[in-house]
């Protein structure tokens, strides 16, 4: 049975998908979820679920990011993780921390890379017309939102869309990538998953 620490800064909707994924048959199941932010809503959710929580506050350490990412690894080696799935954790990671995790670290990132790396994905594909946006679950390197791509989800861009309306369609594609991404990691199951809009409950009619 894999170990899988989770990474968030907020609410953590994605990691309570992960989260309630990981039961029966599942071949993982978590052992942490960490926050740079104490006052991180997902930590509570975390922990209604049963899951032990941690928090490293990143405003104590200014600059330096080694110094948050030592108490941070501390943490999460002491639960021994697997896997950890970064969702919705917003800090930059030193290639340091990168390459202590390699080929165990999974990210999530809302739209369909190599496409709108970093913030504002969502406009930044209305603006460019785009006809699809989308989801992206790959493997953590040391170039920003870069790394091997594990999963895909495509989702339609409606007439009339704006960054929020797209934001949540978006989202419920996130809640089933994410999942269906980390038991094949899980399982060591090779090769790459892509879903359409007909895969994903709640798209299939748009």
């Amino acid at each position: 049975m894999k170990r899988v620490a989770i990474l968030i800064s907020g609410g953590g909707s994605n990691m309570v998908a992960l989260v309630n994924s990981m039961t029966g048959d599942h071949p993982a199941r978590p052992v942490l979820v960490g926050s740079n932010d104490p006052a991180a809503s997902g930590l509570a959710r975390a922990a209604d679920l049963g899951v032990p929580t941690f928090a490293v506050d990143h405003k104590r350490f200014g600059r330096d990011r080694a110094a948050f990412e030592a108490e941070l690894v501390a943490h999460l080696d002491r639960a021994a993780p697997d896997l950890i799935c970064l969702a919705g954790f917003m800090r930059i990671l030193t290639p340091g921390f990168i390459a202590r995790y390699r080929g165990r670290l999974l990210n999530i990132h809302p739209s369909l890379l190599p496409k709108y790396p970093g913030l504002h994905t969502h406009a930044r594909a209305i603006e460019a017309g785009d006809r699809e946006a989308g989801a992206t679950v790959h493997e953590v390197s040391e170039g920003v939102d870069e790394g091997p791509i594990l999963g895909q989800a495509r989702v339609p861009i409606l007439k009339g869309d704006t960054p929020d309306t797209l934001a949540a369609r978006v989202l419920i594609a996130e809640h089933i990538l994410y999942p269906a991404v980390l038991r094949r990691a899980a399982s060591g199951q090779g090769g790459r998953l892509d879903l359409a809009p007909g895969d994903i409950p709640g798209l299939a009619d748009q």
